[in-house]
């Protein structure tokens, strides 16, 4: 039975697999201004232009409940549906999915559909979602599929490394003051997702190479097996830092496979230029 497969504006994914797995995405609202768009409407060229020359950063927003049971709704009623949702620490797109889930299931109770919390965004969706995919694949029922997700998600590990700190100081996650000081001394974070899906600092070290090896050297904390795991990679407008971090990754693990993309509008708003998300499945 064909299980359709669900995400939102919070992932990102290579082009291969968009266009290869057959996926409905739900974009989320982004706003310069007075300009509304919805993620994906804007090419990311102009996104990152915008991004750079704004004074202040896009403000964005969760997809409505009707926005996600509309979609729901047109899913031929013989397939289940399987939701991959962007982590319920940095937005509400989470809850408005399962208010969209049950808005269908008042009409039509006997609808198949889950919704899962990924605890993580950008390249650790597009993590799960090629495990779903694979999982699909092998012909597992649909209640095992959604257990067997659930389970990867917990064991899913998102890392980020930012580049620059101009946008976590435009934000005001940063203090303005503190933030000059860490450019001064050319402070560089290193951030993961924690294990309810928020993003947290993990470590501050100077320079750009230093932070790179740190940041590298991370993921043998997670994890000692790597022939069978795949690692998910995405930047921030910078493909070069982007293949050049990846291939010294393969150098020093052994990962089964790799997925490359670029980083969409919502995390490329809180990771600036040159920002890396690497996800894989830890131990």
């Amino acid at each position: 039975m064909p299980i359709k497969l669900i995400v939102d504006g919070g992932g990102d994914f290579p082009p291969q697999m968009v266009n290869q797995y057959d996926i409905e995405t739900i974009p989320l609202n982004l706003q310069f201004g007075d300009d509304q768009y919805k993620t994906g409407e804007m090419d990311l060229q102009t996104f990152y232009r915008r991004l750079k020359q704004s004074e202040e950063l896009p403000r964005s927003s969760s997809p409505s409940p009707n926005d996600f049971y509309e979609v729901f709704k047109k899913v031929d009623p013989a397939f289940p549906i399987l939701v991959l949702s962007l982590t319920q620490g940095l937005s509400s797109t989470y809850e408005n999915a399962v208010m969209g889930k049950n808005l269908l299931l008042e009409e039509e109770p006997d609808r198949q559909i889950e919704v899962l919390n990924t605890k993580t965004a950008s390249s650790g969706v597009a993590l799960l979602l090629h495990e779903a995919e694979k999982t699909i694949n092998q012909g597992v029922p649909f209640p095992e599929l959604v257990s067997h997700m659930q389970e990867r998600i917990e064991k899913t590990t998102t890392l980020f490394i930012l580049k620059t700190l101009e946008n976590v100081i435009k934000g005001g996650r940063l203090d303005k003051v503190k933030g000059k000081i860490a450019k001064t001394l050319n402070i560089k974070l290193l951030m993961r997702a924690n294990a309810e899906g928020a993003i947290e600092v993990s470590e501050k070290v100077r320079g750009n190479k230093k932070s790179l090896r740190r940041f590298i050297d991370q993921i043998g904390e997670y994890t000692t097996s790597f022939e069978d795991k795949v690692i998910s990679l995405s930047h921030c407008n910078d493909q070069e830092r982007g293949h050049k971090v990846l291939e010294a990754i393969k150098d020093q693990y052994s990962f089964k496979d790799s997925l490359f993309m670029e980083m969409g509008p919502l995390i490329s708003t809180y990771a600036g230029e040159g920002g890396l998300v690497i996800a894989f499945f830890k131990d």
